[in-house]
Parts: C-alpha cells; sequence; structure tokens
C-alpha cells in the first residue's frame, strides 16, 4: 500500500472546497506526528501512516476539515497519552468531541456475549446520533485496518474480520458508503473464508480479457446511440464484488460457468429528464428482463441511494444489469452520509439532512423499549440490516418498510391510532390478510374500527420494531389498567371488612395516606399494581390497617421493650432458646420473621402450641392483642444447630446467574433449601428469593456480603417481616 502524504490529504480538499482551513489540517498533522514519533505500527511502519491513511480515505469522501483534524488524531487519547481537554485547549471543543468519541468506540467490542453486545450497539448509536462524523472516521479507521490485516494473527484476522462482516459493512450499506461498504466485505471475506475468496477470484481473472471485450462491444453501441439521441454521458463497466458473486452463487445454487453478469454497467448523466431518457434508448435496442426493472430515484432507498436499476439481455443472450444516474447521485451513492454533511457556520445541520437520518432516530427510540438482549439484536439486524419495499397510500404517498411487512407494520408506520384501530386491508383495491406480504409498490389501505384492536398474535407475523413495541405497549398498558383495577378493589373489599359499617370515603382516604407512608409509596396506583401483581402482602395491609383502626380507638398497650427490659429471676434452656420459668413446654421458631442467634427475640404464648419465638421487630408481635402473653427470652449456647432465613438478591439479568450464586454460597458451606427467580424483561433485572440455612447472623451478614461482590449483583439482603 503507498504512503500518502499531508500534502495529498490537502490537495485532495482543495478539489471540493475552494477555501479549505490549511491551518487547522496542519496543526492537526503536526500534532499527531509529535505525538506518534516513537510509535511503530504491527508492520513495522512509523504510526503516523495511519492517521494519515484515515484522514487521505475521509477526504475522498469529501467530508469537513473538522473530521480530517480529527482523523488525524483520532489515536491520540487512546495511544499517545493526550486527554480530550488537551485537544479542546489547542484544536476547540468539536475536534476534541470527535476524537473521544473516535475512542469510545474503539473501546467497544461486538464479539462478547449478546447481552453485552446489545448494549455496546446502544453506545455506538448514541454516539452517531450525537454526531454521525464519529462513525464516518470509525469506518474509515476500520477500513484502514482491513488493509493492513495481514500483519495480525490469524485468530485476530477472523475475529476482526467477522465484526467486520458482521457490524461496519452493514452499517456504510446503511450510510450509504458504497465503496467503504464492498471493500469491507471484500477484505472480511478474504480473512473468514480464504479458500473460497481465492477461488472466486481466480476465476473472475481467468477469462478477464475476453469478458472486457464483450461489455466494451456492449458499452459502445449504447454510446454511439446515446450520442445520436443528443444525451451526453459517461459509461463504464464495473466488475462485481467477490463476496456478491459468492453470495449470488450460493443463495441461487449456482455453477461460476453459469453466472454471467459479472460486471454491471453505469451510465452517468446530467439530468434527471436524461436518466428517463436513457432508460427508454436502452429498452428500445436490447430487450429487458421481466421483473428487474427498479426506480430507486423516484422512491429512494433508506440510505439515500437513488438510481434506475434495469437488466437487459445483451449480445449472445447473456444477461447484463445497468444503472443509470445522474452526477449528484453518483457521488451519494459513493459517499452516502458523508456526501450530505456540511456544517453551515458551525451550527446546525440543513433539514433535509437531519430527514435523511430519521432511521437513525428510530433506532434510538425503539431501543428504549428493548430490555431483553435476545429479542433486541434480533430486530436490531431486521431493521438495519435488510432492504426495504416501497409501498404507497390510496393517496401516493410512499413508505419505505423492511422487506417483508405487513398491512400491520404499514398501519403502525403511519400512525400509532391507525396500527391499534386496523381490523383489514386492501392492497391494490382487493382484501387482504393481515398477515399478507406487502411487495414493492403496493397500494395499501387500512381499515379501521372506532375502537381499539390490538390482537397479541399480531407478534407472531409483524415485522418492523415500531409495529412489535406499540403492540406490545397497548398490551401492557391494559395490563397495568386491569392491575390497578383489581388491586383497588381488593384493598376497598378487605378494608370495609374490618371496618364494617364505619366505611367511608374520608376514611378510606385517610388510610390510604397511612398505608402510602408506612410502605414507602409515591402514588396510590402502586399500591394498587403491587396489590394487583402481588408484590405487596394484603395480609401486611390488613394487619397494619387493624392496628391503624386500634390506636385510634384503644388505651396505649405498654410497648415490647418494657416486657424486655424486665430482667428474668430465672431461665430453662429448652431447644436453645433460654425462657423464663417455663419448663415442660413446646417451643418453635416462628416462621413469620424466621429469627436467627445474634437477632433480638422475645416469645409469646400462643393458644395450643406452646411459645412461639419471634424476633424484636416482627410485625406480628407489634400487632398482637393480648401483649400479656409475651414472654422473655434469650438465646442459649449455640451448638451445631442451623435455622433458615429467607434472603432476596437483585442484580441485572444475565445467562449462569444463578449457577453463580449458588456456588458462592455452597463454598461458604451453607446450605440452599430453596429458590424462587423472577425476572423483570421491561428492566432487564432477577430477584431471587432464597431460603439458606444458617447458624447465626453473623454467617449471615458475611453471605450477604459476598453476594454484593458478584458482577451485576446490586442488593442482597435479608427479607424482614
Amino acid at each position: 500500500m503507498n504512503n500518502v502524504s499531508i500534502t495529498s490529504i490537502i490537495e485532495n480538499i482543495k478539489k471540493y472546497n475552494s477555501i479549505p482551513d490549511i491551518k487547522l489540517i496542519a496543526e492537526a498533522y503536526a500534532y499527531a506526528l509529535e505525538s506518534h514519533k516513537e510509535q511503530k505500527r504491527l508492520s513495522g511502519e512509523a504510526y503516523i501512516n495511519h492517521p494519515l491513511q484515515v484522514a487521505y480515505i475521509l477526504s475522498t469522501l469529501e467530508v469537513d476539515e473538522t473530521t480530517i483534524a480529527a482523523a488525524l488524531l483520532h489515536d491520540t487519547i487512546e495511544d499517545a497519552n493526550v486527554s480530550k481537554k488537551m485537544l479542546e485547549d489547542k484544536f476547540g471543543h468539536e475536534v476534541a468531541y470527535l476524537v473521544e468519541g473516535v475512542t469510545k468506540l474503539g473501546m467497544i467490542s461486538f464479539s462478547s456475549r449478546e447481552e453485552h453486545q446489545a448494549e455496546n450497539f446502544r453506545k455506538m448509536f448514541l454516539a452517531m446520533a450525537t454526531d454521525i462524523r464519529v462513525i464516518i472516521i470509525k469506518l474509515a479507521d476500520r477500513l484502514h485496518n482491513m488493509r493492513t490485516l495481514k500483519h495480525v494473527s490469524e485468530e485476530k484476522q477472523k475475529r476482526i474480520s467477522l465484526e467486520t462482516q458482521e457490524i461496519y459493512a452493514p452499517l456504510a450499506h446503511r450510510l450509504g458508503m458504497g465503496n467503504i461498504k464492498w471493500e469491507l466485505e471484500d477484505l472480511s471475506f478474504r480473512y473468514l473464508n480464504p479458500e473460497k475468496y481465492h477461488e472466486i477470484r481466480d476465476l473472475v481473472s481467468e477469462k478477464r480479457v475476453e469478458r472486457e471485450k464483450y461489455i466494451q462491444t456492449f458499452v459502445d453501441n449504447i454510446k454511439t446511440n446515446l450520442k445520436s439521441a443528443g444525451i451526453d454521458a459517461d459509461i463504464y463497466g464495473r466488475p462485481k464484488h467477490f463476496w456478491s458473486i459468492y453470495l449470488k452463487l450460493i443463495s441461487q445454487n449456482l455453477d461460476f460457468r453459469d453466472l454471467y453478469d459479472l460486471f454491471a454497467i453505469r451510465i452517468i448523466v446530467s439530468t434527471l429528464k436524461d436518466c428517463y431518457g436513457v432508460l427508454g434508448i436502452i429498452h428500445a435496442l436490447y430487450k429487458p428482463l421481466p421483473g428487474r426493472f427498479k426506480d430507486y430515484i423516484a422512491m429512494p432507498k433508506i440510505n439515500m441511494y437513488q438510481s434506475l436499476h434495469t437488466t437487459l439481455i445483451g449480445p449472445k443472450g447473456r444477461p447484463i444489469e445497468v444503472q443509470i444516474r445522474t452526477q449528484e447521485m453518483h457521488r451519494v451513492s459513493e459517499y452516502g452520509i458523508a456526501a450530505h454533511w456540511r456544517y453551515k457556520d458551525g451550527k446546525a445541520k440543513d433539514r433535509d439532512f437531519e430527514m435523511k437520518l430519521s432511521w437513525l432516530r428510530q433506532l434510538i427510540e425503539w431501543q428504549k423499549d428493548f430490555i431483553d438482549a435476545k429479542d433486541y439484536m434480533a430486530n436490531l439486524k431486521l431493521d438495519l440490516f435488510t432492504d426495504e419495499s416501497f409501498v404507497f397510500t390510496p393517496k401516493g404517498d410512499v413508505f419505505g418498510l423492511p422487506m417483508g411487512s405487513t398491512p400491520v407494520d404499514f398501519a403502525y408506520h403511519i400512525h400509532t391510532e391507525v396500527g391499534h384501530r386496523c381490523i383489514g386491508a386492501k392492497v391494490n383495491g382487493k382484501i387482504v390478510p393481515l398477515n399478507y406480504k406487502l411487495q414493492n409498490g403496493d397500494i395499501v389501505e387500512i381499515i379501521t374500527s372506532k375502537s381499539d384492536n390490538p390482537h397479541l398474535n399480531w407478534l407472531n407475523f409483524a415485522v418492523t420494531n415500531e409495529a412489535k413495541q406499540k403492540i406490545k405497549g397497548w398490551f401492557r398498558k391494559q395490563n397495568i389498567e386491569e392491575k390497578i383495577e383489581k388491586g383497588k378493589e381488593t384493598l376497598i373489599s378487605e378494608i370495609k371488612k374490618q371496618l364494617l359499617n364505619n366505611f367511608s370515603d374520608v376514611i378510606f382516604r385517610d388510610l390510604i395516606k397511612h398505608i402510602l407512608e408506612k410502605f414507602n409509596l409515591p402514588k396510590e396506583d402502586d399500591l394498587y399494581i403491587g396489590i394487583g401483581q402481588g408484590e405487596i402482602s394484603m395480609k401486611h395491609i390488613i394487619d397494619f390497617v387493624r392496628n391503624h383502626i386500634e390506636l385510634k380507638s384503644n388505651k396505649p398497650e405498654p410497648p415490647i421493650e418494657t416486657i424486655l427490659s424486665k430482667k428474668p429471676k430465672e431461665f430453662v434452656i429448652k431447644d436453645n432458646i433460654k425462657i423464663q420459668g417455663l419448663d415442660g413446654i413446646l417451643v418453635h421458631i416462628s416462621k413469620c420473621c424466621s429469627p436467627i442467634p445474634g437477632d433480638e427475640i422475645i416469645g409469646f404464648i400462643t393458644k395450643g402450641h406452646g411459645i412461639s419465638i419471634h424476633k424484636h421487630s416482627c410485625h406480628n408481635i407489634s400487632t398482637k392483642k393480648n401483649i400479656e402473653r409475651a414472654v422473655p427470652v434469650d438465646w442459649g449456647i449455640q451448638g451445631k444447630e442451623r435455622y433458615p432465613v429467607d434472603i432476596s438478591i437483585e442484580g441485572y439479568d444475565r445467562i449462569g446467574t444463578l449457577k453463580e450464586i449458588v456456588s458462592e454460597i455452597a463454598n461458604m458451606k451453607i446450605n440452599v433449601v430453596k429458590a424462587n427467580v423472577q425476572t423483570q424483561k421491561k428492566t432487564n433485572t432477577y430477584i431471587a428469593n432464597l431460603t439458606l440455612e444458617v447458624t447465626d447472623l453473623q454467617e449471615l451478614n458475611k453471605a450477604l456480603g459476598m453476594l454484593k461482590q458478584i458482577k451485576d449483583v446490586f442488593k442482597a439482603y435479608r427479607i424482614e417481616r
């Protein structure tokens, strides 16, 4: 690969900018040269050659000087001990921000587990949404690294190539950067499947002279006819790329000898009118293949690509693909989003540019609703990396949707309420099922009802994330409203039982106020949802209500602390519990609060069941009416007994979480008696409720401390009742 100089970069910039900021480029180069002066690439060449190559690639894309300067400096933070503040002081906020953005993207690995991949995609899209130039620089950086990939280990070649093929090449495609996309694909193919790559390369090379002669005859004939019609055009043949040839061979199960359209002919003209004029002339010269004409001028791709595509039956009956476009369309097809990037006096981009990035804003919006990593990745690859079909409303408005979309996807794309109220669809004037797959050019009319009508089975055939998330959101909302209603009905019913004939709205409102305070809930609906979902115990609420009513109507009883403060004259040891002066009586540990040695405890004489041992703080004891039944107790000499205790662990959900938790507990020689794990897809979290057998409070606290150290665990605590 030829080395480039800062001079060649500046010369490129002058071709598209008559008054370039040469001072900024020169200072950025000098700073990068000094920062990397002691560094070498794995190839042995001076490190500065890499940022120069990246900047040169970007100069061929005709980007602004700020982007070029950031490209020259893009490795200084990561590799040269330079801070963002230092760059900001020297080159201003914009350059420093871009360099920092590229540095952060460089730290993202897409070869990790699925949940980490999903999070890394989110980070990348947020960076892109903030300033798309970050990803443009990153794509140029990745392209040069792919060109020099032979200098790294085979394992690294395959890892980087797979990441390039799955992430960066499709992104370049989505951004309309055709030249970069094609080269990234071919370079990835070379390292991922070298045998097939070299086989196709050799086969293409084998009959190159014969093929070029055939194409030239075809091109000359078209040139002659266009000249006669007074149309000025540049015509040339472009060999198809190795990766696209390989995909065609695989998808159509072809032998290479059966593949004739290895070249695409491009016809570049001056005006839009000439595009359609050329189409008419070449269709008169050669018969077009049915079903192979596409008008991407009238209906541009979402990546801004515009062109007329047709496939002709050429000489000797061989098919030849022809693309017709204007110079500006050609520029956009090669450079994509980079061709549209222009800052006006350092201010916001133009409105047209913003509209061309609407797909990115949509990605940012719907990704907020995805918590499950597998769903996120599957839908991301569908929305980001698939082609589109274009369909029309009866009024002639055109909309681009992913291939395979249905009337349901179309309805939700038009408006959320149109989707919710959809009951049927007409395509080209005929009633079709809602799972009908829309085709290019279909005219779609949605039939709606006066009320919402979504069905869960729509999720089985809806394609777009927009539709899926709106359907799920509707059902989530219905479920929440049902839970609020159910929770409120349950609470009112139970409170009425306690108050008998004394129930009134005034009393109910007063109780609600105290219940919210007691359970630390910000809103009334949170209480009802908690009851409706079974997350808040009705027993605890009713116990509290009873106690609240009694406190208002009765004289206060002696507090438990008074009982505990009395010094017992004599204790009897019973089942490791010391009881004041009582022998021959059944003793049992209460299951409601599960006290363990180390807890402050109190005994309660039950009717027919002996003495029940509770924690001093037990909710049930605080509401007992017959406080005279309480007896002071204490723990005896600790033996080898183990006591059940309930704990709860909360954290971010990932594969193997429970296994890791149980393994750590087992290492402490603590037995897990029972486990119940609930996951929350909405927040990608879990709550694990475990019953452990421990010797005392000290062992429990040690276990909880250990659990808090496990990755992604953010809470581990004893369940207090």
